[in-house]
């Protein structure tokens, strides 16, 4: 994905400001050899470029006079509550050094899954991103994982599926096989009924009130002689 960067000449909070005021974005390009390259991006042409997943997790070709550069999006800093990006952050490739990146999980298939068609089932998605290390050439724009074989009672960890090549996953905390999709099993609408008549309370047998006992009859005084 190709975007277009200007040289920014001037730097401090007052100038930021006033370049914001202009419609301008500040940016900074970072990493490798270089020095850190001041810029600026237009405001409106970011804004939609941000909206695009392929701007946050693959390779991006800038244009600065002319010439370009392969950068990855770093950081950006949002107004607290106007749409408006206060600052971003790029970082250069180098086509030789390993990446890491955060690459989005795409889920399909799972409607068509034994625990979802036939199962009475969900796929709750636990893990929408994952951490990999690749070389700027095989980072892929985002993971393709097919959930069509789920079945009632198991889950999908990362073992279950197949990375692009060149591409290993980072995992952390000590667990090198995390849940991507767990199975979770909907309550039956038949076993609502069950449980109702299993609340009830003991003097009730079928939702209707037992038969009272027979009241035994006073006992009648004994005669006088």
């Amino acid at each position: 994905m190709k975007f277009v960067a200007f040289e920014r000449s001037k730097q401090g909070t007052g100038a930021s400001r006033r370049l914001r005021i202009t419609g301008r974005t500040p940016g900074i390009v970072y990493g490798g050899a270089a020095q850190p390259h001041l810029i600026e991006l237009d405001h409106n042409a970011l804004w939609h470029a941000l909206k695009k997943e392929a701007f946050h997790a693959t390779v991006l070709d800038m244009e600065i006079d002319g010439k370009e550069s392969k950068v990855l999006l770093r950081d950006v800093q949002m107004h607290p509550f106007k749409q408006l990006v206060l600052h971003i952050d790029f970082q250069r490739v180098d086509a030789t050094t390993r990446l890491h990146m955060k690459v989005p999980l795409h889920y399909s298939g799972d409607e068509n899954s034994p625990a979802v068609k036939s199962e009475g089932c969900i796929a709750n998605h636990v893990i929408t991103e994952l951490d990999v290390l690749c070389l700027p050439s095989d980072l892929p724009e985002f993971i393709a994982v097919d959930l069509s074989n789920l079945k009632k009672g198991a889950s999908l960890h990362l073992a279950d599926i197949t990375l692009p090549k060149g591409v290993s996953a980072v995992t952390h905390g000590g667990n090198k096989n995390p849940v991507l999709v767990s199975v979770v099993v909907i309550a039956s609408a038949e076993a609502a009924p069950a449980a109702d008549a299993a609340a009830a309370p003991a003097g009730k047998a079928g939702g209707k009130p037992a038969a009272k006992a027979a009241a035994k009859p006073a006992a009648k005084p004994a005669a006088k002689k």
